[in-house]
């Protein structure tokens, strides 16, 4: 074992940190109403438990402005960050009925060396698993895949994974992402993207009584994978109508934690009804969220232009793994695939003094990302009450990654905390699969407390309308 490298300690503050991000929305300063507590230790070098706190607390906070907008009073905000950390893990603590859920993962799934580096294979759903064995040319046993790993350069099976639209990155370290096309183009992207896309009247539906900051707002949910969840799922537990539309056969991850406050409904987007059903939707939404492949849904004619046309002064919103520039724009990719590429697993085992390529101690850029995008949704919501333009919003998995690396490096401490350590975060619930024992929402608003209406439910359980 190689002796670890001990980071500089060297992080900003939580409320510097949304101080920065909160001058980019456009929404009035109200900072003054976060109370920020906690500074447990997180078994990380990067800044995890801060990013996670920031994170939520804007989120936090644009809905207490969102509220305040419609008429509602002024409140706190208060976030601490070992409920905030635990958040980001939020997929990974959660019961049904007392007992664990089964691991998504495939048995192939994971990091494996090469003859040059390492790869890190996404094979948690069916068709990424069999499209790698077939690229492989071996079965679906680990060694199999480990041998057949062994003697190739690590570049070439990237490459020859990316042309068949499989979920397969190459090992980097800082220096070799920020030297390669794709780490160039990261930096100069924003954060939390804003473009103007249409216009209509000023304002918002009116809700009587505003019982959360959303109330009476309709957002379609076209996501699946944990940061566009985590948006859409921050969205209903500040009273959101959330219709989440899935086509047949597709897989979920984690619907039971991801899905609560949200009604569940299917859609075939091949078949020309069911696109006519989408757009009736859209006719009536005011929030679109999508996740899935760039450019997958504008093939469909649900691009962000084609929704603006439909639905002027609507609120569109989209994620994607490397961001909207440079030469991997469009490539598909997973929080633990950029994770992988862009540095992260190389410098978290040089800290730990370890030779196999360490994750961050959760999805820490899915997390980060969907809050973010979360704060960005209520920001054009907030500036279409008063402008009436419609505005979409954009985030990157791959550029949350480079906001958190660059809030500084910190020495690891402490453990991650067991699920019976954590209690008093959780609550017990009804749900389609049981009952459910899961955290509550980490952002505390003092007037409107954050609360899922809606129980998580099996994916098709409701019809694709609005209620």
């Amino acid at each position: 074992m190689s002796p670890p490298v001990s980071p500089a300690v060297n992080h900003m503050t939580p409320e510097a940190i949304i101080a920065a991000i909160w001058n980019e929305t456009g929404l009035p300063n109200r900072l003054d109403w976060l109370d920020l507590n906690g500074h447990d230790p997180i078994p990380s070098s990067f800044a995890v438990g801060i990013a996670a706190q920031a994170a939520i607390a804007l989120s936090g906070l644009a809905a207490a402005v969102l509220h305040e907008a419609r008429g509602g009073a002024a409140q706190r905000v208060r976030v601490q960050r070992r409920h905030a950390f635990a958040a980001f893990r939020s997929e990974q603590l959660i019961r049904i009925n007392g007992a664990n859920l089964p691991e998504p993962a495939t048995d192939i799934a994971g990091l494996y060396p090469t003859r040059d580096g390492w790869v890190r294979l996404h094979t948690n759903f069916p068709h990424h698993e069999q499209g790698v064995l077939r690229m492989l040319g071996v079965a679906g046993q680990r060694h199999e895949v480990a041998a057949a790993l062994r003697h190739r350069a690590a570049a070439e099976v990237e490459a020859e994974a990316a042309a068949a639209s499989l979920c397969v990155t190459a090992l980097r370290d800082f220096a070799q992402w920020d030297a390669h096309p794709q780490g160039v183009a990261v930096p100069s992207l924003k954060l939390i993207r804003f473009t103007r896309l249409s216009t209509a009247q000023p304002g918002l539906p009116p809700a009587e009584p505003l019982t959360g900051p959303l109330t009476g707002l309709r957002v379609l949910d076209l996501t699946r994978v944990i940061a566009g969840p985590v948006c859409t799922r921050t969205l209903a537990a500040h009273g959101a109508d959330v219709l989440t539309i899935t086509g047949p056969g597709l897989p979920f991850y984690r619907i039971e934690d991801l899905g609560r406050g949200k009604r569940q409904a299917q859609l075939d987007l091949r078949a020309p009804a069911d696109q006519a059903r989408l757009r009736a939707l859209v006719a009536q939404a005011d929030v679109f969220v999508q996740g899935y492949r760039p450019g997958a849904l504008a093939a469909r004619g649900f691009s962000p232009e084609h929704l603006h046309a439909m639905r002027p002064g609507l609120v569109t919103a989209g994620l994607s793994a490397y961001g909207q520039a440079g030469p991997w724009a469009e490539r598909r990719g997973f929080d633990s695939l950029v994770q992988t590429a862009s540095g992260f697993n190389h410098a978290e085992a040089a800290a730990f003094g370890e030779t196999t390529p360490r994750p961050l101690p959760a999805q820490a850029l899915d997390h980060a990302t969907g809050y973010l995008l979360a704060a960005g949704v209520m920001a054009a919501l907030h500036h279409r009450a008063r402008t009436g333009d419609g505005v979409h919003v954009e985030v990157s998995l791959a550029r949350t990654g480079h906001w958190l690396r660059h809030l500084g490096r910190t020495r690891p401490e402490g453990a991650m905390p067991a699920f019976s350590e954590l209690s008093d975060l959780m609550e017990t619930t009804p749900s389609g699969f049981g009952a459910m024992t899961a955290l509550r929402h980490p952002a505390l608003l003092s007037e409107t407390p954050a609360a899922w209406a809606q129980p998580s439910m099996p994916p098709a359980s409701h019809a694709a309308s609005w209620s």
